[in-house]
């Protein structure tokens, strides 16, 4: 056998396989620049000659590793590392050998054969029989310096007990951490929380007795000894220490897995510094969920994300979403009075797009103020199923009743300061991109953690964006009860024409503007009066871009062309058509309530349709705000980046997008995570996002409590088999005949005619200036209350949404009806005619 002594290097190319888990990750702790002691490993296939003699080949190696290192009279750890320890799948915590303060080659050759023995106990046999491994258990071997530890411990980044993601837990107590792994002394327990700046502060602490230590002994191994009294009963740590510990654990274990960063940790204090000597994944951590949903899947969805994220996310996007999609969903239950489970997880990715966790909505809308799972589901839009309830009690309607109000009296004072916060927002964003850059890491800190409070804090902004859909959907159900199947389509037509949104102000502006352009003649950028309106446009609406949620995303202000491109096309769009279609729908709308309903019912309706505008008008408002709030980070951390790249950080200053805030800043801002390891782990995560790229990701995913995945691939709803109709979510009204127009990516924009059908995956508001050029809309995501439902509604749009796998049944030149009343999409046949404008009907 060659290569009997390994190291970092040789440890990341061969994989757990060879190593095992333990020295796996040891090593990639210390790739990515994490504090773990210098250390060696002996692969897993030399634990073969267990049975026999020592091998002199090892041993031989071992000498001169001892030599060169200077070890031969260093204290040691010998550590196990199992081929399958310290595995997603299993722990063997406590079931494998490790020998403390070995010193010498002879100690040494005996502790490792000591840990090799340890695969043969009874106690491992039958730990992998329970886990089911079948092949030969074979043992790398960890052979790294013993730190003098003043305290030592295990700590969780994670809450392992309850499930819960938003709590990590240090155990403490003095001396090496044997005494605390062993069960044999009470330390002191340390739970820590992140604030609204990712910042993890210790929020309890619950004190041990501490009574028993464990110490190296003077001859080699370790001793027990008693605690001085005065030791026993004070804290190891203070809370800035604890919270320095903490913040070091969540750093290793987002350098492993940002995505699922739940890890068991070992970690020792010298007195000076904390060091890692273990991290394994959290095995078995239960589902955190109501007690309703125990014995059903988790739902994970991404029919209505789809639209706005549809490709994967970069760490910084993560970061974002993982904690602010529950701010931005319970705010209105919390308004409501209705108890939420703390810590329930409605953010996941999965093949590195953005799931919603569907069960526990659909769960929070039903219990709170019985919106049934089904209708639920087409308000979120997508094909998931819908969680099994059963019929509410008397009480529970009564405290629904008693939310509903709650809700009801409590909103409009919480709209009137959403409306505050939206101007506030704006006003900080745009004078951040007017700052100067500042100087220093101290500077930059500040600066970001500045620009980041708003999507945690203006809890007023954030109501207005997760809660604009009560009137709406109050409005289409109250519709459905007279107008059996039509509720959405007549809910769509008397929104038509009604205040314009934000968004739908956009567009409009960006007609005038192409009016304007074209006056100017040939090359307008270079004619005064349109430079003016156009830096007039692009100061109010320059935040806004393609698919611009994604941090990474240029915006029009950084890009102008992309909106200089579309004037020519746009100043062909009739404006007063647009008009009298809206003003069509709403009074044949009007005309047929006030004919076929009581008087009162009209009345009632009326104001639900005044309230439902000026929610979904709040609702897009709420949404420009917190990017134009994300265009000044997105510009804060380019410039900080810039710095940090001079520096030697970075190689490029969009590197810092696959970095987490948190990594950045304790990086290049703390000094605390070497240039290197900060460029390995963008390097491993660049290689995971191609990984992603390639992968098929489904609607939604069914989730086991057992953490089993059961993936489901929805398809258009057909009507018959081979009948050429697919049946979606009527979100715009009227119907029309045209041809196809499938368009990927809103930057394709040119390819799409006046009057074509624009078909697309997706639509957030970088896709709006092609709503003003489509006769239809046809998008495989959305639902009732997503961005392409708002404007299609404004705009009158015939439109259908939540149609997964359109794209692949339809061909540009088809000719297709879209009906905005039924919901439905009819296939009539491939066209060859170059024939640019649909047919409304």
């Amino acid at each position: 056998m060659t290569a009997a002594i390994i190291h970092e290097a040789e440890i990341l190319a061969l994989g757990a396989t060879a190593v095992g888990g333990k020295a796996w990750q040891l090593a990639q702790l210390r790739h990515f620049g994490l504090p773990v002691p210098d250390f060696v490993a002996i692969p897993a296939r030399w634990s073969e000659a267990r049975h026999g003699a020592f091998p002199e080949e090892l041993a031989s190696q071992l000498a001169a590793t001892l030599a060169e290192r200077g070890w031969l009279d260093r204290p040691l750890a010998v550590r196990s590392s199992a081929v399958g320890e310290d595995s997603t799948m299993a722990s063997f915590a406590g079931i494998y050998r490790t020998c403390l303060n070995v010193c010498g080659l002879p100690a040494l050759l005996a502790a490792i054969a000591e840990v090799w023995t340890s695969l043969d106990s009874d106690t491992a046999c039958a730990y992998r029989q329970g886990i089911g491994q079948r092949q030969p258990a074979t043992m790398a071997v960890i052979v790294m310096p013993l730190l003098a530890a003043e305290a030592s411990g295990i700590a969780f980044t994670c809450d392992p007990v309850s499930g819960r993601e938003d709590r990590l837990i240090v155990h403490a107590n003095w001396g090496l951490g044997e005494s605390l792994v062993g069960g044999e002394a009470a330390g002191d327990e340390y739970v820590l929380a992140e604030d609204t700046s990712d910042i993890w502060r210790l929020i309890e602490r619950r004190q041990g007795s501490k009574a028993t230590m464990s110490m190296s002994a003077a001859g080699g191994g370790t001793v027990r000894i008693a605690v001085p009294a005065g030791k026993a009963s004070a804290a190891v740590f203070d809370t800035a220490q604890a919270e320095a510990l903490a913040a070091l654990l969540w750093d290793a274990a987002v350098a492993l897995d940002f995505v699922a960063p739940f890890y068991d940790l070992e970690w020792v204090w010298d007195g000076t510094r904390f060091w890692l000597t273990q991290a394994r994944p959290v095995t078995r951590r239960p589902r955190r969920t109501y007690a309703a949903l125990q014995g059903q899947p988790s739902i994970w969805t991404r029919g209505n994300t789809r639209e706005i994220m549809p490709e994967p996310l970069q760490p910084m996007d993560w970061s974002f979403s993982r904690r602010g999609v529950n701010h931005l969903l319970e705010q209105g239950w919390k308004l409501a009075g209705y108890p939420l489970l703390p810590g329930v997880q409605r953010a996941g990715l999965f093949h590195g797009r953005l799931y919603l966790e569907a069960a526990i909505m659909q769960w929070e809308g039903w219990d709170a103020i019985g919106l049934t799972p089904e209708h639920f589901n087409t308000l979120l839009g997508g094909h998931q199923p819908a969680i099994s309830v059963n019929p509410p009690t008397f009480g529970t309607r009564l405290r629904r009743l008693g939310r509903i109000l709650r809700y009801a009296l409590g909103a409009p004072a919480v709209r009137r300061r959403g409306e505050a916060a939206i101007a506030r927002v704006r006003t900080n964003a745009r004078q951040a991109l007017g700052q100067t850059p500042p100087c220093d890491a101290a500077g930059w800190r500040e600066r970001l953690q500045q620009l980041c409070r708003p999507a945690r804090e203006e809890v007023d902004l954030l109501f207005l964006q997760g809660s604009g859909g009560g009137s709406l959907s109050l409005l289409v159900e109250t519709l459905e009860k007279t107008f059996p199947g039509e509720g959405a389509a007549l809910g769509a037509a008397l929104l038509a024409g009604g205040e314009a949104s934000v968004t739908a102000q956009q567009g409009y502006a960006l007609l005038a503007l192409a009016r304007l352009a074209a006056r100017c003649g040939h090359s307008p950028q270079d004619h005064p009066e349109f430079a003016r309106a156009f830096a007039a446009f692009l100061d109010e609406y320059g935040h806004r871009g393609h698919y611009e949620t994604y941090i990474g995303s240029p915006r029009w202000r950084e890009q102008p062309e992309t909106i200089l491109e579309q004037l020519p096309a746009l100043a062909q769009v009739d404006e007063k058509a647009i008009a009298a279609r809206q003003q069509a729908a709403a009074d044949a709308a009007w005309q047929r309530l006030r004919q076929q309903a009581p008087w009162w019912k009209t009345v009632f309706i009326k104001g639900l349709v005044k309230a439902a505008n000026r929610e979904s008008n709040q609702r897009e408002a709420a949404r420009s705000a917190l990017i134009a709030s994300l265009d000044a980070v997105r510009h804060a951390w380019l410039g900080a980046a810039a710095w940090m790249q001079s520096q030697g950080w970075l190689q490029t200053a969009e590197d810092v997008f696959w970095l987490l805030p948190c990594e950045a800043e304790r990086a290049a801002m703390s000094g605390q995570t070497p240039a290197a390891g900060l460029q390995a782990r963008i390097a491993a995560r660049q290689a995971l996002f191609r990984q992603w790229q390639a992968e098929e990701a489904p609607e939604f995913l069914l989730v086991e409590a057992t953490g089993t995945t059961l993936p489901a691939k929805a398809s258009p709803s057909g009507v018959g088999n081979g009948s050429h109709r697919w049946r979606g979510v009527a979100t715009g009204t009227g119907r029309v005949q045209g041809r196809v127009r499938i368009l990927r990516h809103p930057s394709d924009g040119g390819r799409l005619q006046a009057g074509e059908i624009l078909v697309a995956p997706s639509t957030d508001p970088g896709w709006t200036p092609l709503f003003l050029r489509a006769g239809g809309l046809v998008v495989e995501t959305g639902g009732y209350l997503s961005h392409g439902a708002i404007v299609a509604r404004e705009f009158a749009l015939p439109a259908v949404v939540n149609l997964p796998g359109i794209l692949d049944a339809l061909q540009d030149g088809d000719e297709i009806e879209v009906d905005g009343l039924s919901g439905e999409v009819r296939h009539l046949g491939r066209n060859t005619m170059e024939r640019s404008a649909g047919q409304a009907t």
